[in-house]
């Protein structure tokens, strides 16, 4: 489906990415995760196309990147970018037709199947009764899922998405990656999410993609990849990871770096 080819990238004289290599197959869900700086998100812009490597190739279905036409590659890949969408005047309803400018013609038009696939999306996402309202008058959970429904819209084979948690609160978090997760299932749909939170990463996503200093730490399922010396080595926190009680999918406890005997030690003196 995407594969990386000895894939590597500067900026400003700074290696960035460096000999990445990887083949993920359809119909599954990637993470990829690891500390600030070491290339995720231009990673992520490589696979979308949208910046070209220093060295190697991105193959999309066998064919590079970026061989492909813009509304050829639209048709394939669709990206949620960090932060979601801006407070502009469109309406909700408007926005989410949007993600079907690669099916329309050059007059903007596309016909009955454009209609039904907005009404669809705007339906799944629990948007249909705010799709005449301006996006600049939504909160920031609701415009974020709108982002989505528009990147839904496009009916993409590969779905990419930049940390699109980041600003949400927990609910809005689970209800946007239970979403993805769901199309995931349902159409076959290729995900490849950078995300920040690693225990959202172990809850939905096949595989994780540990990235550190620019190249691949660690490639497997989050059974394999979360453990805490590993997460010690690339992020330098110290954790417990323990097995989620009702999903088995291993979740991380951080470990404060006050020393626990100093703090057993106040605690008896405050209970006499």
């Amino acid at each position: 489906m995407i594969e990386a080819k000895g894939v590597a990238l500067s900026l400003g004289g700074r290696q960035i990415l460096n000999d990445i290599n990887f083949e993920w197959k359809q119909g599954a869900m990637y993470g990829i995760i690891g500390p600030n700086g070491v290339g995720k998100s231009t990673l992520l812009r490589l696979l979308a196309g949208t910046e070209r490597p220093g060295a190697g190739e991105v193959l999309l279905e066998g064919k590079a990147v970026s061989a492909y036409k813009r509304k050829d590659l639209a048709k394939r890949v669709a990206v949620l970018q960090q932060g979601g969408l801006p407070a502009v005047g469109f309406t909700v309803r408007e926005t989410v037709a949007m993600g079907r400018f690669p099916y329309q013609n050059w007059l903007g038009e596309e016909g009955e199947e454009g209609e039904r696939t907005v009404e669809r999306t705007l339906r799944e996402l629990g948007l249909a009764d705010m799709q005449d309202r301006p996006i600049d008058a939504l909160s920031g959970g609701e415009r974020q899922r709108v982002a989505l429904a528009k990147v839904m819209a496009q009916e993409p084979e590969l779905l990419l998405l930049d940390e699109p948690t980041t600003y949400l609160d927990i609910g809005y978090q689970v209800q946007l990656l239970d979403a993805v997760k769901r199309w995931q299932a349902e159409r076959r749909l290729t995900v490849v999410a950078v995300l920040h939170d690693l225990n959202l990463a172990a809850h939905y996503c096949d595989e994780l993609l540990v990235l550190r200093e620019g190249k691949i730490e660690a490639f497997g399922p989050p059974s394999e990849v979360v453990r805490p010396e590993l997460i010690a080595r690339v992020f330098g926190a110290r954790t417990v990871v323990l097995p989620h009680p009702e999903t088995g999918v291993p979740q991380l406890l951080l470990l404060p770096e006050t020393a626990p005997a100093e703090s057993r030690r106040e605690r008896k003196r405050e209970n006499g």
